[in-house]
C-alpha cells in the first residue's frame, strides 16, 4: 500500500490538488453540475457530493488515529450512498461551497494531527489496515482522478508528475495484491521497470507507456489506446 510521509511537502501536494479542482469547478452553474459525469450513472453534481463528504469521511479516520476511538469512515455503503445522494440535488453554489470549505477544515486537521497519530492504525472503508499516512495517498488519488471525471477539461495527464507519480504507484500497488492479474510486465517508455504482475515471476507480455497514459488505463479513465503493447493489454479486474 502506498503511503505519504506527512510533511511540508506531502501537505503541498493535497494543498495543490485541492485547488486544481476549485479552479476548475468555481464557475460551474446549475445546468452544468446536472450534466453526466465521466463515471457511469453519476452527474457532476454527484461527484462533487462525494468530493464534499469524502474529506470529513476521512477525517473520522484521522480522529481514530487520534483518540485511539474507533470511528469509522461511514456507517454503512447504504447510508454513504444516500448522502451522495441528497448532496447531488444541492443548487451548484452549494455544492461548490461544500467542497472548498471541506477541503479546507480536511487541510487543517491533517496538518495538525499529533505526531504519535500518525503511527495509529486504522481501517477505511475498503478494509484495509493502515496508518493515516495512507489515508493522504487516498484523498490525493480522491482530489486528481475525480477532477478527471468531472469533465471540465482537466486530464489524467494534466495531473502534475509527483502527485500523477503516487496516485500510479497506488494503483500499480493494489493490482500487485489483487486476484485474477494476469502475468505481465509494465514499463515507461524509456524502458524503465514499472511492475510485474502474475504469480510466477516470469514478467509476462510487456505493456509500456507514459506514466500518465499508465495511470489514465490502470485507474479506468481510458482504454489503453496510447499504451505500446504487442501481445495487446491484458484484462484487469475492477479497481475499488
Amino acid at each position: 500500500m502506498k503511503e505519504i510521509s506527512p510533511g511540508p511537502a506531502a501537505f503541498h501536494e493535497l494543498t495543490g490538488a485541492a485547488d486544481r479542482l476549485l479552479r476548475a469547478i468555481e464557475d460551474l452553474g446549475d445546468a452544468d453540475v446536472r450534466a453526466p459525469s465521466r463515471l457511469p450513472g453519476w452527474t457532476r453534481a454527484h461527484v462533487l457530493s462525494h468530493l464534499a463528504a469524502q474529506a470529513p469521511a476521512l477525517e473520522r479516520l484521522l480522529t481514530w488515529a487520534r483518540t485511539g476511538v474507533r470511528t469509522p469512515q461511514y456507517t454503512s455503503r447504504t447510508a454513504r450512498d444516500a448522502d451522495i445522494e441528497t448532496g447531488a440535488r444541492l443548487p451548484a453554489a452549494d455544492l461548490v461551497a461544500r467542497v472548498r470549505d471541506s477541503a479546507a477544515h480536511w487541510q487543517h486537521t491533517v496538518e495538525t494531527l499529533p505526531a504519535p497519530a500518525w503511527d495509529a492504525v486504522v481501517v477505511p472503508f475498503t478494509g484495509e489496515v493502515c496508518t493515516p499516512r495512507r489515508i493522504l495517498v487516498i484523498r490525493l488519488r480522491e482530489l486528481a482522478l475525480h477532477l478527471v471525471d468531472l469533465d471540465v477539461g482537466r486530464e489524467v495527464s494534466d495531473i502534475p508528475p509527483t502527485a500523477r507519480d503516487i496516485v500510479l504507484a497506488d494503483v500499480i500497488g493494489y493490482y500487485s495484491a489483487a486476484d485474477g492479474v494476469p502475468p505481465f510486465t509494465v514499463r515507461t517508455t524509456d524502458g524503465a521497470e514499472l511492475a510485474r504482475f502474475g504469480g510466477g515471476g516470469g514478467g509476462g507480455p510487456e505493456v509500456s507507456g507514459t506514466p500518465g497514459d499508465l495511470l489514465a488505463w490502470f485507474s479506468g479513465r481510458a482504454g489503453g489506446d496510447a499504451l505500446h503493447a504487442p501481445h495487446g493489454l491484458p484484462a484487469l479486474p475492477p479497481w475499488i
